[in-house]
């Protein structure tokens, strides 16, 4: 008896085609592939906050994923660079805020560099564990920060949900295309 072994398919062969032009080659990956690729990504526009030696500081995230429900965990990056990285990096302790679609100029300002982003315009009081709660948010968090894994020039953190509130009303703010955005029906 002979055995037969089936053909060998090449690498490039087990690469799927794009949909849409099935001659073109896929692009190498880049960072310029990858902004490319999640512009087209609609994410939920969060605001992260901390305290740092009694003065807040908080920024505009679209990278806030759950993690675990048991123990209830979430994750999102940060830049190393930016301005409230110090104080996500030093302080046990964040506020993580989901903005709603009348949120859009509070996104824009959290996510603007070198902004006054507690100033008199920004309905803020401290909440758990001295955390910079704001108001009008659709549900807020408080969690304790459980790891800090280096990823490039940024970090993951990942946070453990210690308090919060889910009450808020009104529809999520999105991100997509650079801008922010409604969610339609």
């Amino acid at each position: 008896m002979t055995a037969t072994t089936a053909p060998t398919a090449s690498p490039a062969s087990l690469a799927p085609a794009p949909l849409d032009d099935p001659g073109r080659a896929p692009l190498p990956g880049s960072p310029e592939l990858l902004r490319s690729v999640f512009r087209r990504h609609a994410a939920g526009v969060a605001v992260i906050t901390a305290e740092s030696g009694g003065r807040p500081a908080g920024f505009t995230a679209t990278s806030l994923n759950s993690v675990s429900a048991d123990p209830p965990m979430l994750s999102f990056t940060i830049g190393t660079g930016a301005s409230s990285w110090p104080a996500v990096r030093d302080g046990e302790y964040l506020g993580v805020h989901i903005l709603g679609e009348h949120q859009r100029e509070l996104a824009g300002l959290f996510a603007r560099s070198g902004a006054d982003r507690f100033g008199p315009d920004t309905a803020w009081a401290p909440g758990p564990h001295g955390v910079p709660l704001l108001d009008g948010v659709l549900a807020w968090l408080v969690c304790r920060v459980v790891a800090r894994v280096p990823a490039g020039a940024h970090r993951v953190i990942i946070a453990e949900a210690v308090a919060g509130d889910p009450a808020g009303e009104g529809r999520p703010l999105l991100y997509h295309q650079g801008r922010f955005n409604a969610l339609r029906d």
